[in-house]
């Protein structure tokens, strides 16, 4: 049994509590007590009415929509840590928002994933454990540690139990050349071919000519990405996939931002079947037929664990 002082204990903001919940479950552990409201002109206000000195703090927070939000609760709850002498701050951001925005595309554009890290360390965490990083590059804008956990094999296990899916008439779809790795990976685990869309701009004000690299005609097409947000690319991908002879289409990704139209497109589009992650919460407003989750309660439990004991987490994803 391990003494008060190395206890693991779990908190969490209002971005996903019920993830935080099942975590806590899988560790056999009670979710730290920890409130998170507003003062009346919006402020955030943090109360903890446990000790957490000396003890290991994992704190579980995607900086999902409300980003802003979110985001600024993981600082501040950071921040009440630090000065009630946590032994060591984990912040558990299964979702990282911001992460898209990592280099200056045009002049003058902020490197928002940089600032977001900056942020995260300035206010006191000691380690980061994200899911499936934008740009695995991200891990590079820390100066603490980062684990870098993937969703892939959580993913590949849905598909293998899947029946009518084998590699002779199934093929792992990248939406773009960026990609390609993240489906050569899902591919090794299914033991399947893959294909990639390839979208070219002849010239200035032209179309977007789309094409596929790789047979799909007369094969099911799993279309696999890191996350599905307003769905407009991928339900454009689903319509390459049929219109080059595709069967039936899947789509998986690990988090699930579905913002704006995106459940309307899924509902009205090609896709049989969308597999996402509980890295961000699906409220019941956006629950449709269409979209399965999985849960990577246990993944970020077993990584919990292991770090907390000083051991290896690659061996969950290598």
């Amino acid at each position: 049994m391990h003494s008060e002082q190395s206890r693991i204990k779990v908190f969490t903001g209002n971005a996903n509590p019920e993830l935080a919940q099942s975590i806590c479950n899988e560790l056999g552990i009670s979710l730290g007590r920890c409130s998170v409201d507003r003062f009346s002109d919006g402020e955030i206000s943090v109360s903890i009415p446990e000790t957490v000195r000396g003890n290991d703090v994992y704190l579980i927070q995607s900086t999902c929509p409300p980003v802003n939000e979110n985001l600024m609760e993981v600082l501040i709850l950071i921040d009440a840590f630090k000065r009630a002498s946590a032994g060591r701050i984990n912040a558990v951001i299964p979702y990282y928002g911001y992460a898209r925005q990592d280099r200056k595309a045009k002049a003058r554009d902020p490197i928002s994933a940089k600032l977001v890290a900056n942020l995260l360390q300035a206010a006191g965490a000691d380690r980061v454990v994200a899911m499936d990083l934008h740009a695995s590059q991200l891990q590079g804008f820390f100066d603490i540690p980062v684990d870098h956990l993937k969703a892939i094999n959580l993913l590949g296990e849905y598909y293998k139990a899947k029946e009518g899916l084998n590699k002779d008439n199934t093929v792992v779809l990248s939406p773009d050349i960026g990609g390609v790795k993240r489906a050569r990976n899902l591919g090794a685990i299914l033991d399947l071919p893959i294909a990639i869309i390839e979208k070219r701009r002849p010239k200035a004000n032209v179309a977007e000519v789309m094409n596929v690299i790789g047979d799909i005609k007369d094969k099911h097409v799993i279309i696999i990405d890191d996350m599905i947000d307003t769905a407009g690319s991928l339900v454009k991908a689903a319509e390459v996939a049929k219109q080059f002879g595709g069967l039936d289409v899947y789509a998986s990704c690990t988090h699930g931002i579905l913002s704006g139209p995106a459940i309307e497109r899924i509902k009205n589009s090609q896709i049989l079947e969308v597999l996402i992650t509980d890295t961000i919460p699906l409220p019941a407003e956006k629950q449709i037929e269409k979209i399965k989750v999985m849960s990577v309660a246990e993944l970020l439990a077993e990584s919990i664990r292991r770090i907390h004991g000083n051991r290896s987490i690659s061996v969950l994803f290598d």
